[in-house]
């Protein structure tokens, strides 16, 4: 039986991935803001679906990093006036 190599507890436990939904209104839809959040906080970011138009900006964003971090970051979008919401997961695995 092979052993496997053992994780640090600590830093795995506080890790965590979100998706959210943000929305961003017209005077904020030509500021870099996933960019700067990748820069401000110790987060990943990754673009899971984006619909840019004049009126509206929708995008969905997964963040990786600590759990702290990720509300940080939130938090962040939030007071920036962007509109953030979680992705509701449907329960049906494919």
């Amino acid at each position: 039986m092979a052993t496997r190599t053992k994780s640090k507890p600590t830093t795995q436990s506080s890790l965590q991935q979100t998706r959210l939904w943000l929305m961003y209104p017209p005077k904020l839809i030509k500021k870099p803001l996933i960019w700067e959040l990748g820069h401000k906080f110790k987060v990943t970011t990754n673009i899971r679906q984006a619909s840019v138009t004049d009126e509206i900006g929708i995008v969905c964003l997964e963040l990786d990093g600590k759990r702290e971090a990720v509300k940080t970051a939130i938090k962040w979008l939030t007071k920036s006036g962007v509109s953030v919401e979680p992705v509701e997961i449907s329960v049906i695995a494919s």
